[in-house]
């Protein structure tokens, strides 16, 4: 616990204070910034700023130029430092009574300006990991310039308070009778689709990638002919150049893209599908030459039900019957029946595919049925789908069969 002092006792409202040090500690570490309060000349100065906590510190990220870091200089620099979360909004029938639920964090004391290079270097790396864990070995650690150029404030973590409100809405019973909707609306902070700056190749990392469930990862998987890894934009010039063919794409829900940025835009959608918890997309690369030859994907994920389906699939034509078709299958099957503990799984195409059916029936999948009007082609039109099923107690015969196949089928180059 912290103590409580003068400056962090509240004339009302006692009931939403705590001095709780983990309950601090865990707000400062959620929060990306935090307000800094101070004076200058006697004036008042508030400036966002980043933090970071280190045990019982708190560090406060800023330039050398900046004015509560030139006034930290000497005696150090008295400071107030607030980090709120809002956690919702709270209606009530009545104005008055309409409120938020919250979490905030009020720490005071006098700031140094840290001049240890070491102690500098932790703090910027804690802060770099606290963006994403694994971030400081996946970056350029900052120069010696660099290192100059960057101004650190600590400040002991000693008079802190935290101050809280959670639950539904509190009003006068006067005004229950109202025929006004009371209630709370949630609100978190909630990850986008990360967008790459121009000129990136690297693959977006793992801690960038939106967590969810087993059965919405990824996972690299090899075999003798085909590598599947993540789906990524990075690979969208590749898969243009292999897969830019009419009769790839004459089946697909999408026409032709004409130029690069049109696959990279088939790309990018995949990957909102998957942000969405929609779609897993993997890229195909061959796994003899590592040339990125077409992509594949689970979608329609259900873990509640056991099932999920395989499709979004294309292939560039050179790779059509080596078997990378087969193995990238094998591994899905095998990824979704043995590793996720799927009892079903589906898959859909046109049904004037014919060229995708045989190769679906040959790999064990039994025709359920026809959905009439199911999708729309890319020229507008309805397709009918055709839909087949593979399930846990037919898998393995299935994997046995594919198996067979593909030792009757050399990797090709």
């Amino acid at each position: 616990m912290y103590p409580p002092t003068a400056r962090t006792t509240p004339n009302r409202s006692r009931d939403m204070m705590s001095y709780d040090r983990t309950a601090a500690h865990a707000v400062l570490d959620e929060a990306y910034h935090c307000a800094l309060g101070f004076t200058v000349d006697g004036e008042p100065r508030v400036l966002p700023t980043l933090h970071v906590r280190i045990g019982d510190t708190l560090y406060l990220h800023g330039s050398t130029g900046s004015r509560p870091l030139l006034a930290a200089r000497g005696d150090g620099l008295p400071v107030c430092v607030s980090v709120t979360l809002l956690d919702g909004l709270v209606y009530a029938r009545s104005q008055f009574h309409h409120s938020a639920n919250y979490r905030s964090v009020v720490a005071l004391g006098t700031a140094r300006l840290v001049t240890d290079e070491r102690e500098k270097t932790a703090m910027l790396t804690a802060l770099v990991e606290k963006v994403a864990a694994g971030r400081s070995t996946d970056s350029r650690p900052p120069s010696r310039r660099e290192l100059a150029e960057t101004a650190v404030l600590a400040l002991p973590l000693r008079e802190v308070a935290v101050r809280s409100r959670t639950g539904g809405v509190r009003e006068d019973e006067a005004d229950l009778h109202l025929p006004h909707w009371a209630g709370v609306l949630p609100l978190r902070l909630t990850a986008g689709l990360p967008e790459p700056a121009a000129g990136v190749t690297a693959p977006l990392p793992a801690y960038l990638r939106a967590a969810r469930t087993p059965w919405h990862d990824p996972a690299p998987m090899a075999g003798a002919h085909v590598w599947l890894e993540p789906l990524d934009l990075a690979h969208a010039d590749e898969l243009h150049a292999a897969t830019a063919e009419e009769e790839v794409w004459r089946h697909l829900g999408i026409a032709l893209p004409t130029e690069p940025a049109g696959t990279a835009a088939v790309v990018a959608g995949a990957l909102a599908a998957q942000h969405r918890g929609e779609r897993v997309p993997w890229v195909q690369r061959c796994a003899v030459t590592g040339a990125v030859v077409g992509t594949t994907s689970y979608y329609e994920i259900d873990p509640e039900r056991r099932s999920v389906a395989i499709g979004h699939t294309f292939l560039g034509r050179p790779w059509w019957r080596t078997g990378i078709n087969t193995e990238a299958k094998l591994l899905l099957l095998g990824r979704a029946f043995d590793e996720l503990g799927a009892v079903r799984v589906a898959w859909h195409t046109d049904l004037r595919n014919e060229r995708s059916q045989a190769a679906i029936e040959r790999l064990g999948a039994t025709r359920e049925g026809v959905l009439r009007m199911h999708r729309q082609r890319s020229d507008g039109s309805w397709r009918d789908t055709v839909q087949y099923a593979m399930t846990v107690d037919e898998w393995p015969n299935a994997q046995v069969r594919l198996r067979e196949r593909l030792r009757r089928t050399a990797p090709v180059a």
